[in-house]
């Protein structure tokens, strides 16, 4: 059941800015989102059909198909893949900050990929499962807006293209400038991974409610997604001892991005997606970071209030 949004989040105020929106604003950023209730389907969003860019939140359909090409017996979990340590793609955690070669099972490489959005594992995963079947996946799923079309290697170097510098360490200096932050193809939506916030959220609800896969596998997505570590965006707006939320962010120049499910003590469970686009190009924005996890919280709140 649809809570009567359009274009717009409906707050029950038939004037003036609603208050999601002024979360955003105040932070500096442009923001979208989606919340819905998992179970029985009201929802409430925020241009929650405009394609926006994944960066690490494309991990999620990546880890969905290496489950289930292991239940169709394509692969098994515990196969241990070696991962040399030259030429491992950056990203700055999990492998890529290791110095020596490693041996992993295929599931501890989906452990680093979700808990750290370890890109060397997800590139090390997705060569091993295929573009194209994550790409099957989504459409058998109906998510005909998401798409995965590159590599976290591929998306990298992209960015080191369009900065004009040499490798990721001159990054993030390069990127502060705004006319190169302008020509980044990483950060247009048709030119990457990408998807929406309702089709991220209909992805995260068949995965709690053990339709995307077997109930195994979709145990084992919720398993990894709630090992996290970070906590300063979704998790930040729920300080709650009684409340689980597992989630997985993406991050870009100017992007900040998270998907998650939040569950109460009440048996509750709501799927949220959250992207931002900040106006300011500064590496460090902490009041955008906090944006995620206060809107999130205001959308959830909606939902369980009936408004």
């Amino acid at each position: 059941m649809n809570t009567g949004m359009n274009t717009g989040m409906n707050t029950g105020m038939n004037t003036g800015m609603n208050p999601v929106e002024r979360v955003f604003r105040n932070a500096g950023v442009t923001g979208w989102l989606h919340a819905v209730d998992i179970d029985d389907g009201r929802e409430v969003g925020l241009r929650a059909d405009e394609p926006v860019v994944l960066a690490s939140v494309f991990k999620v359909p990546l880890l969905l198909e290496l489950h289930r090409q292991a239940e169709r017996g394509l692969l098994d979990l515990t196969e241990r893949v070696r991962v040399p340590a030259a030429d491992r793609t950056g990203g700055g955690t999990g492998l890529a900050a290791m110095l020596d070669d490693a041996t992993l099972s295929l599931r501890d490489l989906a452990y680093l990929m979700m808990a750290v959005s370890d890109n060397t594992a997800a590139d090390v995963l997705l060569a091993r499962v295929g573009l194209e079947a994550v790409n099957t996946l989504l459409d058998g799923l109906g998510l005909g807006a998401t798409r995965v079309v590159q590599d976290c290697r591929e998306m990298l170097t992209s960015l080191w293209v369009d900065a004009g510098v040499a490798d990721q360490s001159d990054v993030s200096q390069a990127c502060t400038d705004p006319e190169v932050v302008a020509r980044l193809r990483a950060l247009d939506p048709m030119k990457g991974n990408r998807s929406t916030p309702r089709e991220m959220t209909r992805l995260l609800a068949m995965i709690w409610r053990d339709e995307a896969a077997g109930e195994a596998s979709c145990a084992a997505i919720r398993r990894l997604m709630a090992l996290q570590v970070w906590p300063h965006r979704l998790a930040s707006g729920f300080p709650f001892d009684d409340v689980a939320v597992s989630g997985k962010t993406g991050t870009l120049p100017t992007l900040r991005n998270e998907v998650g499910v939040v569950e109460y003590p009440d048996g509750g469970r709501y799927a949220v997606a959250v992207f931002t686009r900040s106006l300011s190009t500064a590496q460090n924005q902490p009041r955008a970071d906090a944006a995620i996890g206060a809107a999130a919280r205001m959308a959830i709140d909606q939902l369980k209030t009936h408004i």
